[in-house]
């Protein structure tokens, strides 16, 4: 059946309706749970051709005469090969002008060509040589030369071990290295129809992994018993897993990133739960927080506090406007309701949200200091925690993307705290 078939079909939504927090099996939860991938589609060739055309114009027009991009997230974005950095250097060589070629060890050359999307030379070095020199030497070959007087400008992955950059340095006198981030980042932080479409997809699968966790939480449960259902409830979606799983109870859910030991579940408790998964690369990332139970007057004040700052932060982010002030709009609402100030707790100890893509926390960033003007296709995290150690915290992380009219929940944020996905209004 067509997930899009069964989510509206109406005796299977009043029922999902009716669960609330608690009272389900995990059993019955992972039934509730179907495939939501058909129809997505991986990115293509054409869409990849696309991004190197982007990304040479912008070398041509800003004097980079070649891009090395190393394996990992943004190899992958323009090439579609999908390769994890390690030890030896495998990557790829974007000239301004003319075609895209590789490096890597002489004994994957034949696995490189079998994963490769777009294809091109492959420059291989045997074990004993220096991938280095190669990489120099291929610049020479493809017309760029070193001069001591007129250093061309050679961009290095941003995500490039340091070695790597520490080696090539070594063998490029008559070459100005700079950071590749300054193209990388400009083509990457705007998304593409196909890119949203597939975020949010991903997001959609993990929202539905969320409801059926909020239903199987019982007294006496842990957070490796949660995180466990989590994994197996985005399998059931459709991913390969949970791409990441942080899970929190009570007093631990005033700390971003969790503490070392799990915890067991109890009446009054705050839930914190931040989780996500992939489709094609891409990546959801969204956190809900509640009570088990009855909240009491204080949980109530804080749950809406965090609302209101995410609400905040979302009404100011508009075409134009700086990514630091989406922050400050978040930190303005915070103070108001007796928080902070600026990074003070108990408030909100980090940015407001990062951008968001084939990697998890990826440029521009909702912190005072960024000053990239929104623009349509940036998609962002909107999370301005309120942490209160000794007590609780409270994060509500949904993203946005902009558009012609500004911007756009990908998933839209908790209702309240007694109905944290909405299914009471819903109904």
């Amino acid at each position: 059946m067509d997930w899009r078939q069964a989510s509206s079909d109406e005796p299977e939504r009043e029922q999902a309706m009716t669960i609330g927090v608690g009272g389900v099996s995990k059993e019955q939860a992972l039934a509730g749970l179907q495939d939501m991938t058909q129809g997505a589609q991986p990115i293509g060739l054409d869409e990849y051709r696309v991004r190197l055309a982007k990304a040479q114009a912008y070398m041509q027009a800003n004097g980079i005469a070649a891009l090395y991009l190393n394996a990992g997230t943004s190899l992958n974005y323009f090439t579609g090969l999908k390769w994890y950095a390690s030890e030896r250097m495998v990557g790829a060589i974007l000239p301004a002008h003319g075609a895209l070629e590789f490096i890597a060890p002489w004994f994957e050359v034949g696995t490189l060509h079998d994963y490769m999307q777009l294809q091109g030379e492959v420059n291989a070095w045997h074990e004993h040589e220096s991938p280095y020199a190669l990489f120099v030497a291929t610049l020479a070959r493809l017309g760029i030369a070193a001069n001591l007087e007129q250093p061309p400008r050679i961009g290095i992955d941003e995500s490039a071990a340091f070695f790597i950059a520490d080696g090539i340095r070594q063998c490029t006198d008559g070459y100005q290295l700079v950071n590749g981030r300054e193209v990388t980042a400009h083509c990457r932080m705007r998304k593409s129809p196909q890119e949203i479409a597939l975020m949010q997809r991903a997001k959609d699968m993990t929202l539905a992994v969320h409801q059926a966790t909020a239903g199987i939480l019982h007294e006496g449960i842990s957070t490796t018993e949660v995180e466990a259902f989590i994994a197996e409830a985005h399998r059931r979606v459709g991913a390969t897993g949970s791409y990441f799983c942080i899970v929190l109870f009570g007093e631990a859910t005033a700390y971003p990133h969790g503490v070392k030991n799990p915890q067991v579940l109890k009446q009054g408790d705050m839930v914190l739960i931040d989780t996500g998964c992939t489709l094609h690369g891409y990546i959801s990332d969204i956190t809900r927080t509640y009570v088990f139970g009855e909240p009491d007057a204080r949980q109530r004040e804080v749950w809406q506090a965090e609302k209101a700052a995410q609400a905040a932060a979302f009404a100011a982010a508009q075409l134009g406007t700086p990514c630091g002030e989406v922050d400050l709009a978040a930190r303005r609402q915070l103070q108001a309701d007796g928080f902070g100030p600026g990074y003070a707790l108990p408030g909100l100890p980090h940015r407001t949200g990062h951008g968001i893509g084939m990697d998890i926390h990826e440029w521009p960033y909702l912190v005072s200091s960024d000053r990239t003007p929104l623009e349509v296709g940036m998609c962002f995290s909107n999370e301005p925690m309120i942490c209160i150690p000794g007590e609780f915290g409270v994060r509500l992380e949904d993203h946005f993307y902009m558009t012609e009219q500004g911007p756009r929940w990908f998933t839209q944020p908790s209702h309240s705290i007694d109905d944290p996905f909405g299914l009471a209004v819903a109904c």
